[in-house]
């Protein structure tokens, strides 16, 4: 399980997020899929090797996973870690004069 360190470092990265922003519209895109959509859309010339490393963090903080299917393997997003930090500093609203 990735700790809120290995979270907060994947989602400080712009190119991370545009990654997820990615798999948020469709999951279970390819490499090339992904690769195909940084360059397209945002202009992005990188690598496939630094797009695979991107998606390494990714999965190490859990926000990503993949599979393989044949020859392809294809990532997906998963947002369960996010649970923990929206609800980390939220607290049940109180009314005022009251503890």
């Amino acid at each position: 399980m990735a700790d809120d360190d290995d979270l907060f470092k994947a989602l400080a990265d712009p190119t991370r997020r545009l990654i997820l922003d990615g798999l948020a519209e469709r999951d279970g895109q390819s490499l090339f899929e992904i690769c195909a959509r940084l360059a397209t859309r945002h202009g992005l010339a990188i690598s496939r090797q630094g797009v695979s490393q991107h998606l390494a963090v990714l999965e190490t903080a859990g926000l990503v996973r993949s599979r393989r299917e044949g020859r392809y393997k294809f990532h997906d997003l998963d947002t369960g870690p996010l649970d923990g930090i929206v609800t980390r500093w939220i607290r049940p609203h109180t009314p005022e004069g009251t503890s």
